[in-house]
């Protein structure tokens, strides 16, 4: 794994960066035997191919029984973190492991391959609805309602693959309740893709 470190230190491109050192630190975990998936504004991050950048890398894990703190920082140590005990460093990036996956949407996590091995995404029907939440509550939000626009004009274009069927259930489920905003937004960046 030093070989693999040094090689993510050494890149330039932070979006190539975040997602090697994603795909470095489920290998470790993997290893001890905890399945990670890559969430929030990080799953933004890697779907949006940079057009939205988080600044760290979000895991939640995918095993039901936590991971023992101890057990978290001894992984780490071995990729050369600091920090912890749910927040660290590794190669000039933050990485925060975030607790246990909480998956609303019935499509499969997502799956890139890199040099250093797989990266779990979570669904990108999921991160719609989410961005699509937190851009309208507890406030409108201008920031995130540009990556949701964002997110929704690469599904509708098909350069990112969205069943927006489940994007339409996930939005009308109690937990989320923005079907209208989704459906409105989803329009207004067709009619505006339509008239470019």
């Amino acid at each position: 794994m030093i070989d693999e470190l040094k090689s993510i230190e050494q890149e330039d491109d932070l979006l190539k960066k975040a997602l090697l050192l994603a795909a470095l630190v489920t290998k470790a975990f993997k290893a001890a035997g905890w399945d990670l998936v890559v969430v929030g504004g990080s799953a933004v991050e890697f779907y949006t191919e940079g057009a939205y950048m988080s600044g760290d890398v979000d895991f939640c894990r995918l095993n039901a029984r936590p991971i023992p703190l101890r057990l978290a920082q001894d992984v780490m140590a071995t990729l050369g973190a600091t920090g912890g005990p749910r927040s660290w460093q590794i190669a000039g990036l933050f990485v925060d492991l975030l607790g246990l996956f909480e998956n609303e949407a019935r499509t499969p996590c997502r799956e890139v391959v890199t040099p250093i091995g797989p990266v779990v995404i979570m669904p990108p029907e999921l991160v719609v609805a989410e961005r699509v939440l937190s851009a309208y509550y507890p406030s409108e939000n201008n920031e995130n309602k540009a990556v949701a626009r964002t997110l929704i004009a690469l599904g509708l274009s098909d350069r990112l693959s969205i069943d927006w069927d489940e994007v339409d259930r996930v939005a009308r489920l109690p937990d989320f309740k923005i079907a209208k905003e989704i459906k409105n937004l989803k329009k207004e960046v067709s009619d505006e893709t339509a008239n470019t």
